[in-house]
């Protein structure tokens, strides 16, 4: 005799889940926890370095912009609050030493965007021998910046450096290069770009062979000369190469300190003084780190803004171009 099963007095509460998911079993879930926590010791030993290393100091170093800060040990418990950002606000030193950080940032990122970009366009249409190439422009990049300062010295020094020896082989005046107001910080411009260009040279490199070759083949069949491939083609579909390349370009001039302090120490007369540098002389020079904090988060700031206007543009023009 079949016996019927009795239906449940109510309805059986069930877990919701997502459409087209099955539920997953508890021995399932306490198997994904075990993942989720055992995720976490792999990353712990990370977050506790990037805690002590980059999050405390940064807490520590905005503490000490808030107080008359000293290596000395002198005043170091006197709460100053905003006045060591008042200070930085009407000192000249500090707007003169911005300028010259803004004049560097001006001049080194127009060629460090176009000589690169001509580079990768000579280069890539190279058939043979294209390693060589590679490796020519960007070796420099590897050097470190005591051996590219070195060499540079040496070349700008007067009397016997070698753009001199030139200079007075063909009639002209010798140029003194890195104590002259009026061409030291073009002199840095030129060691700078000589040094840093094969970096950009590469992401042009990289950008140039994502192209497809059939877009090229059916222009050359449309009759468009090697010329209008490069304007109609060629710079358009690097735009976005191109826009990473010039922020990046953008926040490392502005963070310049170690090519000028070793070439011109930030003469002659200051004229080369990057911001870096002045933030460096009041914190180890003259001791007051309290006043040197301050200064840079106010760079800081400021190149906080410029990155955020920045990535502006940039969404205003992706959205413009998708419509």
């Amino acid at each position: 005799m079949a016996v019927r099963a009795s239906a449940p007095a109510g309805p059986v509460p069930q877990e919701r889940v997502p459409a087209g998911t099955a539920p997953l079993r508890r021995s399932d879930r306490v198997a994904q926890k075990r993942s989720d926590w055992s995720g976490l010791g792999f990353v712990l030993p990370f977050l506790v370095a990037y805690g002590l290393f980059l999050i405390w100091p940064v807490i520590q170093g905005f503490r000490m912009s808030l107080f008359n800060w000293s290596l000395t040990g002198s005043g170091t418990d006197e709460f100053m609050g905003l006045g060591n950002y008042r200070e930085a606000l009407t000192d000249p030193s500090f707007w003169s030493s911005l300028g010259n950080t803004a004049l560097f940032t001006v001049l080194s990122t127009p060629p460090l965007v176009v000589i690169p970009l001509f580079l990768a366009l000579l280069v890539n249409r190279v058939r043979r021998g294209r390693w060589f190439f590679r490796l020519a422009f960007f070796a420099p990049y590897l050097l470190p910046v005591s051996v590219v300062t070195l060499i540079w010295s040496w070349i700008y020094q007067p009397g016997f450096g070698l753009i001199n020896n030139y200079l007075t082989r063909i009639g002209l005046n010798e140029v003194n290069w890195l104590r002259d107001v009026d061409v030291a910080m073009i002199s840095v411009v030129i060691v700078t770009v000589w040094w840093t260009l094969g970096f950009n040279f590469v992401l042009y490199l990289a950008g140039l062979q994502e192209i497809p070759p059939d877009v090229y083949e059916a222009a050359a069949l449309d009759g468009a000369t090697g010329f209008e491939q490069v304007r109609s083609i060629t710079i358009p579909l690097l735009a976005r190469t191109t826009v990473l390349i010039v922020v990046l370009q953008i926040l490392a001039s502005l963070k310049v300190f170690d090519q000028i302090f070793l070439l011109t120490v930030g003469g002659p007369n200051f004229s080369t003084r990057p911001i870096i540098q002045y933030v460096y002389e009041q914190g180890f020079t003259t001791y007051r780190v309290g006043y040197a904090s301050a200064m840079s988060y106010a760079f800081f700031l400021l190149i906080l803004v410029i990155s955020l206007v920045q990535f502006g543009l940039i969404r205003r023009r992706r959205e413009d171009a998708h419509g």
